[in-house]
């Protein structure tokens, strides 16, 4: 295969990889307002929604270190 084959293909191609690339534009809520979270927020329940994540948050974290407590009391390797 000669060079002059492999140019015209390079080039060929490069005109592809150069065409601008288009979005639409982002979808919003029907109000135009951005939530962070998937769900409505409790408008004047924001301290119970607080406590419930961080005892969500807190169970999931301890659970690892519940757990080899456990195994190491269950195999008498802990003192």
């Amino acid at each position: 295969m000669s060079f002059s084959v492999l140019a015209r293909s390079a080039i060929r191609h490069q005109g592809v990889t150069l065409r601008s690339f288009h979005t639409t534009t982002p979808a919003r809520s029907a109000h135009g307002d951005y939530h962070h979270f998937p769900f409505q927020m409790p408008g004047d329940k924001k301290a119970g929604f607080g406590f419930k994540v961080v005892v969500y948050m807190a169970s999931g974290f301890s659970l690892p270190f519940l757990a080899s407590a456990w195994q190491l009391k269950k195999s008498g390797g802990a003192a």
